[in-house]
């Protein structure tokens, strides 16, 4: 296969992760508001649990097991750095920020994310931007002010979690990229070790802060829908496709999930958006298409 089609199926496998990703926060808004979940146990059981399902895959199969072996220190510390910036930070201040505003706020914050890597790109990882990608990551950057200038129901404790969310996704592309583009073990091996570690770290977070939480049925739905299909299966597709699409493509890639997050959060949580804002999803969605002419 050549490296255009390689590349062509991996924007795939990343349009479909984003996909999935997308509609993960209206079943997380369910989850906090009809299930009872509390944020940060939320997100540790939603990614250990998608973990534990990874891990019992790699270990039953001997390749698996033989990759798991011949993991360096130095590697191992990789992936957890990985995990500790991609599941712990990100994942965790994402959920508590869509805990206490609309879904679609929180996923304007981190529309910056392109920008930013854009920036780092080619001095950390010696990815130099094209002309196309950063005036994609630009017009994606303009289309989420566009749709800041509404109303968007933000709140403190909101929006600082979503800052936070937002430098660590920063890291978490970069450091994501580098690790991937290194090819030391199998999408699924770095999947299931950097997440593993990540989750862990939520899991006792949350319960020291949060308390043991109270699960009902609609929790259990909630949670396994999340960790085999939207968790465990997403992200290392997610991983795979970081083998052959660079850190500004990736980003800008996950960028979309602003535009389908917005009219998810329409149909299904009733969070309608304003002329300005549909102006802003509509500039987004141009930068995307902008950032991958080749």
């Amino acid at each position: 296969m050549t490296e255009d089609s390689l590349h062509r199926r991996a924007l795939i496998l990343a349009m479909i992760v984003t996909v999935l990703w997308s509609s993960s926060w209206v079943i997380i808004r369910f989850g906090l508001d009809d299930a009872g979940l509390t944020p940060v146990v939320f997100a540790g059981l939603r990614y250990g649990s998608a973990a534990l399902l990874l891990l019992a895959v790699v270990l039953s199969r001997p390749a698996g097991r033989r990759e798991l072996r011949a993991l360096q220190p130095v590697h191992l510390a990789r992936l957890a750095g990985l995990g500790v910036v991609f599941y712990t930070l990100t994942q965790g201040a994402q959920f508590v920020a869509i805990d206490h505003q609309p879904a679609a706020t929180t996923s304007l914050v981190l529309a910056m994310t392109p920008l930013l890597v854009v920036a780092a790109s080619r001095r950390t990882l010696g990815e130099a931007p094209t002309g196309a990608q950063i005036g994609g990551a630009v017009l994606v950057a303009a289309g989420a002010l566009a749709y800041f200038s509404g109303s968007l129901g933000a709140t403190a404790v909101g929006m600082v979690a979503a800052g936070i969310g937002l430098g660590s996704n920063v890291v978490a592309a970069l450091l994501g990229r580098w690790v991937n583009r290194m090819q030391h073990s199998l999408p699924l091996v770095t999947t299931a070790v950097s997440m593993t570690v990540g989750a862990a770290l939520l899991v006792m977070a949350g319960l020291v802060v949060e308390g043991v939480p109270e699960i009902t049925g609609k929790a259990v739905v909630v949670i396994a829908w999340l960790a085999v299909v939207n968790t465990a299966f997403a992200f290392t597709l997610w991983n795979h496709s970081l083998r052959h699409l660079t850190a500004t493509e990736s980003s800008v890639i996950n960028n979309t999930m602003l535009v389908q997050i917005a009219l998810l959060a329409w149909v299904f949580l009733d969070e309608a958006p304003s002329a300005p804002q549909f102006f802003g999803i509509a500039a987004v969605s141009l930068g995307v298409i902008w950032s991958q002419r080749r």
